[in-house]
């Protein structure tokens, strides 16, 4: 938006250093803080016998003096890939709302789970560890992620108290968070096409489909690889709705009612499941939205995330 422009010039503005006879002056309020983008922060250090990785980490921090609240995102990408830069548009939105937005990629196929979760963890106590460098409140960290980055999401609220993945740096601190966004994302591995047509139900019954690479590793010598049906047990360790016993944080879930690659019945099950056990549940469900498509990238949804976190994270907006 323009700002107005006063066109009628008092004599006050006679005044203003640099002002001469037809400058246009104008009056802006100051209503946004100065964002800064930090880029390629390592924030955990991946060590085996072949090889060392660093996983990255990127980070919106508004320039205010007070203490933030974080909120950290999880790249979708089939579990596959991990981009952590991209959808800037909710990012950015979040960090003019006032929080540190933190954005950190984590292990994908080849590498199986629990290995995900496991950096997941670590970027919420490298954020704890680190509080003081960003601003942040310490007490209160959010996570989001789309796809398989709200698959991750998920697993981080489902897991809350679970030491069992706490690897590497900083065990000291917590990697319990305090409020999960889920964007079509994934709550069980058994079913992910559950009430798609046969032939696309068929495609997550493969080996060599993504969750059932996530779970049982790729084909290799002697094995053949192996579907997701034929590990029940695995698959239900590894999803969200297999961890729902005790007490969770706050969860807001949206799907796209249109989509075609993770069933809209993966959300609707979680809610269901959720509000049974007695925890703080949303559920928003976005007629004709595909997965991922632009219907995620509007205003109105944007804004929808936004106000949940500030709803949950910022106390005076409780």
């Amino acid at each position: 938006m323009i700002p107005k422009i006063n066109s009628e010039v008092s004599s006050d503005y006679h005044d203003l250093p640099g002002y001469i006879h037809g400058a246009k002056i104008i009056q802006v309020a100051l209503t946004k803080h100065p964002i800064d983008n930090i880029s390629d922060v390592v924030y955990e250090t991946v060590k085996n016998t072949r090889s060392v990785r660093q996983l990255h980490m990127s980070f919106l921090v508004p320039r205010t003096k007070i203490l933030k609240p974080a909120i950290i995102y999880f790249p979708g990408g089939g579990f596959m890939t991990a981009e952590h830069n991209k959808f800037v548009e909710m990012r950015m939105a979040l960090a003019e709302a006032g929080f540190v937005v933190a954005a950190a990629e984590y292990r994908t196929i080849p590498d199986t789970f629990p290995a995900p979760v496991i950096d997941a963890k670590a970027a919420v106590r490298y954020l704890r560890q680190h509080a003081h460098d960003y601003g942040i409140d310490p007490s209160r960290i959010g996570v989001f992620g789309d796809s398989a980055g709200g698959w991750l999401a998920q697993m981080l609220g489902t897991t809350n108290g679970d030491k069992s993945f706490d690897h590497g740096d900083f065990l000291s601190q917590s990697a319990d968070v305090q409020a999960v966004a889920t964007l079509y994302g994934i709550s069980d591995l058994r079913n992910i096409g559950d009430g798609f047509p046969d032939h696309r139900q068929k495609v997550h019954q493969s080996p060599a489909v993504a969750e059932s690479l996530l779970i049982n590793g790729v084909a290799f010598k002697n094995f053949a690889g192996a579907s997701i049906s034929s590990v029940p047990e695995k698959a239900i360790n590894a999803s969200p709705i297999g961890r729902l016993k005790g007490c969770k944080p706050p969860f807001l879930i949206m799907h796209g009612s249109k989509d075609t690659l993770v069933s809209p019945k993966q959300s609707a099950t979680l809610y269901k499941a959720l509000l049974e056990s007695g925890n703080k549940t949303d559920y928003v469900l976005i007629e004709g939205a595909e997965h991922g498509d632009d219907h995620w990238y509007q205003p109105v949804v944007i804004n929808r995330v936004v106000d949940w976190f500030s709803g949950h994270l910022c106390p005076d907006n409780t």
